[in-house]
């Protein structure tokens, strides 16, 4: 878990950054954007919009899940731009989670005056 604790690091730096520049307020897909780019300057290999099967019944169904932003494999960054966050948005990125069966996860909300008051880490239980 060393190296998705580096990258949610790296994550959060650029989340501040681009909080500190566009503020609350907008569309949750500015915010997208602007955090993929920060991410993909770092030099760290980021995807957006990443497509997630759903196994069930052991056959591989195309639903439409899409991650936000993941990092190398390892990190999902679910963007959300809401007056608060709330138990369906943990669900939600818990299930991503385990859908990609990655361990660690960022719920981050850039609504807030503060960022630090809108991450939240999220833990896959499913290790």
């Amino acid at each position: 878990m060393e190296r998705e604790n580096i990258l949610a690091k790296e994550a959060i730096g650029a989340a501040i950054k681009v909080h500190k520049q566009l503020g609350p307020g907008l569309l949750e897909s500015a915010y997208k954007e602007c955090l993929y780019f920060e991410l993909f300057k770092s030099g760290i290999f980021v995807e957006k919009e990443k497509a997630v099967p759903l196994i069930y019944d052991e056959v591989k169904l195309d639903c439409g899940y899409r991650l936000d932003i993941i990092l190398e494999n390892k990190l999902i960054i679910e963007v959300k731009s809401v007056e608060a966050l709330n138990d369906i948005h943990l669900a939600q990125t818990l299930t991503y989670l385990k859908l990609s069966k990655c361990k660690l996860g960022l719920l981050i909300n850039f609504n807030v005056l503060l960022l630090k008051d809108g991450v939240k880490r999220v833990i896959n239980g499913y290790f």
